[in-house]
């Protein structure tokens, strides 16, 4: 009897190595070598036309591409993610947190489709458990098939028998190929799995949708070949604690990964979210309050208003304490810091604490101004009026830098029925501003902001 192979596996790049080093010789990264016992691969059949035809070399001017339409899903925001919605033959990678919604996502849109034959293979739940989720959804239908199984043989086999217009496979971490001897979700197996299926959806033009696990460390699990063999990697985000969730592409052949989607969870599924300004602001607009300034931020090329909410008291406990919800805790301390040198505040005997509304994490520099605005408010308190917004980064020296997108910012603003927003000077060069119904303050300073919001 033969004994078993042992190779070692990069979990970063997938590389291959007959023995364990420290450093992996091909990405550089350190401690990432798995080991895993392996055999010969047998010669495995394959799905559609066959392998072995050549291919000849064809000048681009004569190749000649089908207009073949997208697949349009139900979901308007994962539409817009897609770039349009589904290409046929593409492979799409769906990542996200366990419990964010991912499965509900996938199963809420292909039970809305009936145009096509739809299988869904499901390794982790049972067909029990994805009916009783249909049925909190509340969408019937006929044309999509659910099948529990893990071995890709077995799948091959259910693909050529029902021969489906799309393909679900929820998880790809737990498919196994019986011609590996690894266990499923090791780097050889989702290698060898997302491989067959990319093989498949190729040959026979039906698109392909896998849900992925991710690590501790929020990356999406299993060796990187694995976003480099699909055509597009979304990655569903969101805080278990908030209703909100945001589906971000990380990588997209077909489209562009500047859009955002935006849903809300609810009972019966994920809604989607049209309009987010008006749900991430505050409803009690009846009295100002100190501490709350509200923002224009971009997430890809989406503009939204944001409450930035922030308290400002003396330390009780003799040291200071900042505490940063949804914001870079680093970056607020480079404002306070800006606050205390330029403007004359001083806040180093004093706690901090900074909240966006709504849950989300903010990364765009544009909100530094609202920040800061929002922080002096609650020190001094005196409230900044609701219907005012503010956007600019905030520089070292305490320069109001420009921002992109500034006219989208303007017309979200407007469109909230905000009366006056701050905005960087110069930031309106070689824009048209006769068309805006609302005032426009342009500021080159911190100070000169401070003076315009609380004089």
């Amino acid at each position: 009897m033969k004994t078993a192979k042992t190779v070692w596996f990069c979990n970063s790049c997938g590389a291959e190595s007959p023995k364990w080093v420290g450093r992996c010789p091909a990405c550089g990264e350190w401690n990432t070598m798995v080991e895993e016992k392996v055999r010969p691969e047998k010669k495995s059949r394959t799905l559609g036309p066959s392998a072995s035809r050549k291919s000849t070399p064809v000048a681009v001017s004569e190749i000649t591409t089908d207009d073949e339409p997208r697949i349009k899903m139900p979901s308007a925001e994962l539409n817009r993610v897609l770039g349009g919605g589904l290409v046929p033959g593409s492979i799409i990678l769906i990542g996200g947190e366990p419990g964010i919604g991912k499965s509900t996502l996938v199963l809420q849109n292909i039970l809305s489709i009936k145009s096509r034959t739809i299988l869904y293979v499901s390794g982790e739940e049972s067909a029990k458990q994805i009916k009783m989720r249909a049925d909190r959804i509340g969408r019937p239908s006929d044309n999509v098939f659910i099948v529990c199984e893990t071995s890709l043989q077995n799948i091959e086999e259910h693909i050529e028998k029902i021969n489906p217009g799309l393909l679900i496979v929820d998880s790809i971490q737990t498919i196994a190929s019986d011609e590996l001897e690894s266990v499923a979700g090791s780097v050889s197996q989702v290698r060898e799995c997302a491989s067959r299926l990319l093989k498949y959806a190729k040959e026979s033009s039906v698109p392909v949708m896998l849900i992925g696990h991710i690590t501790k460390d929020g990356n999406l699990a299993g060796p990187k070949v694995l976003e480099h063999i699909v055509d597009a990697v979304l990655h569903f985000e969101g805080d278990g604690q908030h209703i909100y969730r945001l589906l971000r592409a990380i990588k997209n052949r077909f489209g562009s990964t500047s859009e955002l989607g935006i849903y809300e969870m609810c009972q019966r599924g994920l809604r989607e979210v049209k309009n987010p300004s008006e749900m991430l602001l505050s409803t009690h607009t009846d009295e100002d309050l100190s501490g709350i300034a509200v923002g224009v931020t971009m997430e890809g090329i989406r503009s939204f208003l944001i409450e930035v909410q922030a308290l400002v008291s003396t330390a009780a406990y003799g040291t200071p304490q900042r505490s940063v919800n949804g914001f870079d805790s680093k970056r607020m301390n480079m404002l306070l810091a800006v606050l205390e040198k330029r403007a004359g505040f001083k806040l180093a005997a004093k706690d901090v604490f900074l909240n966006i509304a709504g849950g989300l994490k903010v990364n765009d520099p544009a909100i530094d101004l609202a920040v800061i605005s929002a922080i002096l408010s609650s020190n001094i308190d005196i409230p900044i009026p609701h219907t005012t917004c503010i956007t600019g980064e905030v520089g070292l020296s305490g320069e109001i830098r420009s921002v992109g997108r500034i006219e989208q910012r303007i017309r979200e603003a407007e469109k909230l029925g905000m009366d006056t927003i701050l905005i960087p000077r110069g930031n309106l060069k070689g824009i048209d501003t006769s068309s805006f119904n609302i005032r426009i303050i342009e500021i080159a300073k911190v100070e000169e902001a401070l003076r315009t919001l609380f004089a």
